[in-house]
C-alpha cells in the first residue's frame, strides 16, 4: 500500500468530489485553506503527489485535452482502490496519534543554549505571531458562516491547537519573567554532572 500523507489524503478527497486537473486542485487547496494542513509550498508538490498516486493506481487519467496555445491539461479521477485507500487513511489518521516531527519541540530541546532573556524575547514573538494567526483563522472560520460544522472540523481543530499552544507559551514566558524558570551555564553543568555521575 502507498504511504499516506496529508497532501495525498487531500488530493484523493478532492478527486472524490469530482475529477479535476492539478491546477484546479492547487486552487481549491488554497481557496479552502487546506494549505494549512497539507504542505503545498513547493509548486510541484501537488504534481509529485499525483504521480505517486497514479503509480499506485489510486487515481487514473480521465482525459487529456489541449486548447489552442496552451499546454496539455490532464484531468484525473479517483479509482475504486483510491476510494478504499482514502477511507483507510482517514480511519487510521483519526484513530491513532502519529509520531510527527515539528520544529518547535525540537527547538525546545536546545533552549538552554540561549540566555533566559533571549528565550523570553523569542517566546514573546511566537505568542504575538500565534495571536495574529488565531485572529486570522477565526475571521476565516466565521466568514464561512452557514457552512455546517462537519466541513469546518479541521479549521476548528487548528484554531483550538493554536490557542492551546498560545496558553502554554504565555505560561512559560510568565515563568521566565517571574524568575521561576531560569538557568545559567554553571547550573546546566552541575545538572549534567549529576545526570552523568
Amino acid at each position: 500500500m502507498t504511504r499516506s500523507s496529508p497532501l495525498a489524503l487531500v488530493v484523493l478527497a478532492l478527486l472524490a468530489e469530482e475529477p479535476m486537473h492539478p491546477y484546479r486542485m492547487q486552487q481549491m487547496i488554497k481557496e479552502r485553506g487546506k494549505d494549512k494542513i497539507a504542505n503545498v509550498a513547493q509548486r510541484n508538490s501537488v504534481y509529485q503527489t499525483i504521480e505517486r498516486l497514479l503509480r499506485a493506481e489510486l487515481i487514473g487519467v480521465r482525459e487529456t485535452t489541449r486548447e489552442e496555445r496552451r499546454p496539455e491539461r490532464t484531468v484525473y479521477e479517483i479509482t475504486d482502490e483510491g476510494w478504499a485507500t482514502l477511507r483507510s487513511w482517514t480511519r487510521s489518521m483519526l484513530s491513532a496519534p502519529r509520531r510527527e516531527f515539528p520544529e518547535f519541540p525540537a527547538a525546545l530541546t536546545s533552549v538552554m543554549l540561549l540566555e533566559p532573556v533571549d528565550v523570553l524575547a523569542q517566546l514573546d514573538s511566537r505568542a504575538e505571531a500565534l495571536r495574529a494567526e488565531i485572529e486570522v483563522s477565526r475571521a476565516e472560520y466565521e466568514a464561512m458562516g452557514d457552512l455546517p460544522r462537519l466541513f469546518l472540523l479541521d479549521d476548528e481543530y487548528l484554531v483550538t491547537m493554536r490557542e492551546s499552544e498560545l496558553r502554554w507559551v504565555e505560561g512559560v514566558a510568565a515563568d521566565l519573567r517571574a524568575g521561576r524558570l531560569t538557568w545559567s551555564e554553571e547550573w546546566i553543568r552541575d545538572v549534567a554532572a549529576t545526570i552523568e555521575g
